[in-house]
């Protein structure tokens, strides 16, 4: 099974209906090669054609997939988008990795972050979890 890293809840993270059909879920086992999984307030029908955008990474940071699957949380709805091309996955692991680094140095910030606090911060991030961003991970299953 594809693994869909999980974006962090605080970062915000938009999903848009794209023009596009749907695919059907035997297909998004077969081609769908990984994602992710973010928090959203609404529900989502799988095989919905969508375009996730993280609005702080700028708005080149639009990735196409489809819903894999879409699990209730009492906050909300859990919403798993597969990838099924190798470049947008790549661009869309890249991209989670940045909010990852982000989110890192959020939690273990202690007031204003200076330039060399961050990097430190980020080579700590880098050494604890690049493991689970190497292209060797994307089929181990879960997060």
């Amino acid at each position: 099974m594809p693994r869909y890293l999980a974006h962090p809840d605080d970062i915000p993270v938009e999903l848009t209906f794209r023009h596009s059909s749907s695919l059907y879920r035997r297909h998004l086992h077969t081609q769908g090669l990984g994602g992710i999984a973010c928090l959203q307030a609404r529900a989502y029908r799988r095989g919905t054609a969508v375009e996730v955008l993280i609005p702080s990474l700028g708005g080149d940071a639009r990735y196409p997939g489809y819903v894999a699957w879409c699990q209730r949380l009492d906050v909300g709805y859990r919403v798993g988008v597969a990838f099924t091309d190798s470049e947008t996955l790549f661009g869309a692991r890249m991209g989670e990795q940045v909010c990852q680094i982000h989110h890192y140095c959020q939690l273990h910030a202690s007031g204003q972050l200076g330039d060399s606090a961050t990097q430190q911060l980020a080579a700590q991030w880098i050494t604890l979890n690049a493991e689970a961003f190497s292209e060797a991970s994307l089929h181990a299953g879960p997060v």
